[in-house]
C-alpha cells in the first residue's frame, strides 16, 4: 500500500513563498504522472499543477507564472515550488496521481494572511 505525506505548508505573508513535498512511500512512482491539488473551505477541489513521466508540466490558470512542480524519481517525490502567493491560494495541498491512483494523504495547510 502507497503513502502519500504532504509537507512544507505554512503560514506566509502575500507575495511570499513556500515549497511544498510530496513523498511516496512506494509504487510505480517514475511511470505515472503526479499532480497537486487544493481544497478550500465550501469549494471543490482544484487540479494545481501536474508533470508527467517525462516532465512536461501543466498549470491552473490561476497559479501560471507564480508556482512550479517538479519531480525526483530517485526519491519518489514531487514538489510544488509556490511564489507570489496571494489571498486566493490558502488551502489544504494534497498530491496524487493524475487518475488518483491512490488514497489521499493528510495533506499540508497552507495560509496567506498579512
Amino acid at each position: 500500500q502507497v503513502h502519500l505525506v504532504e509537507s512544507g505548508g505554512g503560514l506566509v505573508q502575500p507575495g511570499g513563498s513556500l515549497r511544498l513535498s510530496c513523498a511516496a512511500s512506494g509504487g510505480i512512482f517514475s511511470i505515472l504522472t503526479w499532480a497537486w491539488y487544493r481544497q478550500a473551505p465550501g469549494k471543490q477541489r482544484e487540479l494545481v499543477a501536474s508533470i508527467s513521466k517525462g516532465s512536461t508540466t501543466t498549470y491552473a490558470d490561476s497559479v501560471k507564472g507564480r508556482f512550479s512542480i517538479s519531480r525526483d524519481n530517485a526519491e519518489k517525490t514531487v514538489y510544488l515550488q509556490m511564489n507570489s502567493l496571494n489571498l486566493e491560494d490558502p488551502a489544504i495541498y494534497r498530491c496524487n496521481t493524475v487518475s488518483l491512483t491512490y488514497d489521499w494523504g493528510q495533506g499540508t495547510q497552507v495560509t496567506v494572511s498579512s
